[in-house]
């Protein structure tokens, strides 16, 4: 079973973004923001995608993936997904830069989070 973490620090978006990954039957885990995320992906060797806002306190989203790929986690095979509000090709440029896989903008459709989930956890 694949562990996903859910980086928001909307609880709403985290329950809605968990009860699209339901039918997925992953092992989630949850980060109130940036440091936490950080803190948690660090602690846990066996998380393999990540799911990240942008806006967030303490840390951002894109200064998390940053800091995960100068860190290795992501060549140890961590896959993230931005999932936010925000639509700036600044934004977007700087997630891939530092190796986020997919920008996703909110709201977002279920079906098609699930399906991209699924393939980066494979």
């Amino acid at each position: 079973m694949s562990k996903i973490i859910i980086v928001d620090d909307s609880a709403t978006m985290r329950s809605q973004v968990r009860l699209a990954l339901t039918p997925g039957n992953f092992d989630i885990v949850d980060a109130v923001d940036g440091q936490d995320g950080l803190d948690k992906v660090t602690a846990d060797p066996d998380i393999s995608v990540m799911i990240l806002d942008v806006n967030m306190p303490r840390m951002n989203g894109i200064e998390l993936a940053e800091t995960l790929a100068e860190n290795g986690r992501i060549e140890q095979g961590l896959s993230i997904v931005m999932l936010t509000t925000e639509g700036h090709a600044d934004l977007i440029q700087r997630a891939k830069a530092a190796g986020a896989k997919g920008w996703i903008v909110k709201p977002f459709k279920p079906d098609l989070l699930l399906a991209a989930i699924q393939k980066m956890a494979a």
